[in-house]
Parts: structure tokens; C-alpha cells; sequence
């Protein structure tokens, strides 16, 4: 299973970060969220990054000519859309070769036809919390819900996750969940990364990294 961080903003701690096992990293590009990368994320250090972790984008409702700058300027591999953009607007972002991950705030309530519109215009779904503002909750909702979903579009899981969800996560029998989306519950504060709890999270997820045993027998 693959792992997200979300909301990354400082420059050590994005380094720091990307040293782990994770597979994307996510930077929100939304004014109002406590977690804004802004115009102050370095390119200096997103270039830094691993060519195996992903960069992604977060937008909402933003229009389309800034996420193309920003997807050239950082050289993002994924546009994640948390607003009310449309299937023709997830398509042209897709038209640009940016791959696309669409949000969704899941509640009992939710209407899972919704999503088949956008089947075919995007990479990924990820199902959060339901919400009354754009964005996480930091709470987690009834994943039981995902049983509802049933098309062939993987999605990412995100809302709440803790570390201590990484029993419950690994129980999770769907097909299509190809990532979990972590945030604000690894936070030592808004943006800045509690990195060992990260990687404690890793290790329950993904199991202690793999390291060659020394060689320790005698040549002649």
C-alpha cells in the first residue's frame, strides 16, 4: 500500500521527509488552508525530491491557467482537485499529461453515481471527510461506506488517519485503494512533519525496510 503526505510547507522538513518510504508528497496551493505552500516553496528544494516520490499539487477551485504554472514551475507530477471542478475541467487538466486526483467529502449520505462522470478523466479518486469547508477534516469517516464503491477507478483514503489506524488500514479488504493520505495527525504543528511518527506509521504499513545482511565470509 502506498503512502501520501499532505500539506507539506518548510523547506528542512520537506527534505526530511522525502528521505522516508513514502511515494507523494503533496503541497496545498490554497490560500485559506493553515498549510499553504505559497510563493515561499523553494524549487531549489522540491527538485531535491526523489524521482520515486510524486510530487502533487493541491487545488480548489482555482483556475486553470494557475495550476498550469504552478504544474510547470514545480514540475508537479499529480493535480489534486478539493473543490467543485467539474469532469470537463479534470479533463483539460489531464490533456496537459498531469495526471488527476479527484476529491471527494464522503458522509452516509453521499451519492457514489456522482463519481462515474469522472472515470475516465482521472488517475485517481480520494475519498475524505465530510466537511462543511474546503479540505480536511482531521476526523475520519465510516470506511464500511467504501463498500458502496464499485468502479475500477483506484482511489487514495484519507481523513483523520492516525498511526494508530495502521491495524484497521491493513484490514481494509478493497481492491481498488491504492494509497492512504496522511496529514494534520502527523503534525508537530500546521505544515511542520513529526518525521518519526511518519516513519513509524511506514513500518506498520509497508513492515521495517529491507536491508542487506553484510557479507561477512571469507574470500580465497
Amino acid at each position: 500500500m502506498k503512502i501520501k503526505v499532505c500539506g507539506m510547507v518548510e523547506d528542512k522538513n520537506i527534505l526530511s521527509v522525502s528521505n522516508l518510504r513514502i511515494d507523494y508528497i503533496g503541497f496545498i496551493f490554497y490560500g485559506r488552508s493553515p498549510r499553504y505552500a505559497g510563493d515561499d516553496l523553494s524549487k531549489s528544494i522540491t527538485d531535491r525530491i526523489p524521482e520515486g516520490i510524486k510530487k502533487v499539487g493541491v487545488f480548489v477551485n482555482e483556475e486553470f491557467e494557475t495550476i498550469k504554472e504552478l504544474v510547470k514551475g514545480y514540475q508537479l507530477d499529480f493535480v489534486q482537485l478539493h473543490g467543485q471542478e467539474t469532469p470537463d475541467f479534470c479533463e483539460k487538466i489531464s490533456n496537459l499529461g498531469i495526471r488527476v486526483i479527484k476529491a471527494f467529502h464522503v458522509d452516509d449520505k453521499f451519492m457514489w453515481n456522482m463519481l462515474a462522470p469522472y472515470a475516465n478523466v482521472v488517475r485517481y479518486f480520494l475519498f475524505d471527510t465530510k466537511t462543511d469547508k474546503a479540505g480536511g477534516s482531521g476526523k475520519k469517516f465510516d470506511w464500511q461506506l467504501l463498500k458502496k464503491y464499485t468502479l475500477d477507478v483506484p482511489f487514495f483514503l484519507s481523513g483523520g488517519i492516525a498511526l494508530e489506524d495502521a491495524d484497521k488500514l491493513l484490514q481494509l479488504d478493497h481492491p481498488m485503494l491504492r494509497a492512504i493520505d496522511i496529514n494534520s495527525r502527523f503534525e508537530i504543528s500546521p505544515g511542520n512533519k513529526d518525521a518519526a511518527l511518519i516513519e513509524k506509521f511506514i513500518e506498520a504499513i509497508k513492515g521495517k525496510e529491507d536491508i542487506e545482511p553484510e557479507d561477512t565470509s571469507l574470500i580465497f
